[in-house]
């Protein structure tokens, strides 16, 4: 079957999925985008995407040119057209093609286009297939722009510190400004010290919607939690580390810069996170299939 594209409007092959060399997302990192879940079909947790995009789009003054129903349509039948079982639904919304100018065009349609990646299915449970191993990660300069917060597709620095880490042979790259970790090339972070959950506050941070489940579901389980900057020295010293991300889910850090965190395996409190997670996904779009 072709892939199909969603572009402007209608739905096109993939190759023939094109846009024009004056795209303000090509000129300008002029753009905003949503990388969103589908398990079984399914796609997951929708709502939360569509407010991060809105909340972005408001920011950077693009129009989307699309109500929010429009949207929940296209990317549905983006889904279907696909056949996509398990795997990724990416939405990027541009300001539109206009001659070259740093400033606002007058007048501009905005671009906006879906497609899917294949993928894995929903996470097994702890010692119910898939085994929780974790990964290594390395620590970075956070040197990103003032709009953490909105996810532009303005990714450069986060590519740049991820490539680092796959040249270090790690999974992720944990970001750190002033000496304070803030979160990583592209998930958030989350530290265990004393059984006290730590994490960045939502203060130009990326507002990570599994990072939000993840908070709810500490909250629920009676797990502490502490929304405060964790210098990059009590990170290193932590009882446990792990990331949050839509793709990433909830993934144990084994090591930070080479060195083991506590004993070098996923921990207790990541555990129960992860399969409360798993209980999250099982309930929205089934179980492991």
């Amino acid at each position: 079957m072709a892939r199909k594209v969603f572009l402007n409007g209608d739905w096109v092959d993939y190759a023939q999925a094109v846009v024009p060399v004056e795209d303000r997302g090509l000129m300008f990192a002029d753009g905003i985008y949503e990388v969103i879940r589908v398990y079984n079909g399914k796609v997951f947790q929708l709502g939360p995407h569509l407010d991060r995009l809105f909340m972005g789009a408001a920011e950077l003054r693009i129009n989307l040119h699309y109500r929010r129903e429009e949207l929940e349509r296209i990317l549905a039948r983006t889904v279907e057209f696909n056949g996509l079982e398990n795997g990724g639904l990416y939405l990027q919304v541009t300001r539109g093609v206009s001659p070259r100018g740093h400033a606002f065009p007058a007048a501009s349609t905005p671009t906006v286009f879906a497609l899917t990646h294949e993928g894995h299915g929903p996470p097994a449970r702890p010692g119910d297939g898939r085994p929780v191993e974790g990964s290594p990660a390395i620590t970075a300069p956070d040197n990103r722009f003032g709009l953490c917060y909105v996810k532009t597709v303005g990714l450069l620095p986060n590519v740049l510190a991820r490539q680092q880490a796959q040249e270090a042979g790690a999974r992720e790259a944990i970001l750190v400004r002033d000496g304070l970790v803030t979160e990583a090339s592209s998930s958030n972070v989350f530290a265990v010290i004393g059984g006290t959950l730590y994490t960045h506050p939502l203060a130009n941070i990326l507002p990570g919607i599994t990072r939000d489940i993840v908070l709810r579901l500490a909250a629920r389980l009676g797990i502490p939690v502490r929304e405060i900057a964790v210098p990059i020295g009590h990170l290193r010293r932590a009882d446990e580390v792990f990331i949050t991300g839509t793709m990433t889910e909830v993934e144990p850090v084994v090591s930070l810069d080479g060195r083991p965190v506590a004993d070098g395996k996923p921990g207790p409190v990541t555990l129960r996170l992860f399969e409360a997670y798993v209980g999250v996904v099982e309930d929205d779009c089934g179980r492991v299939r």
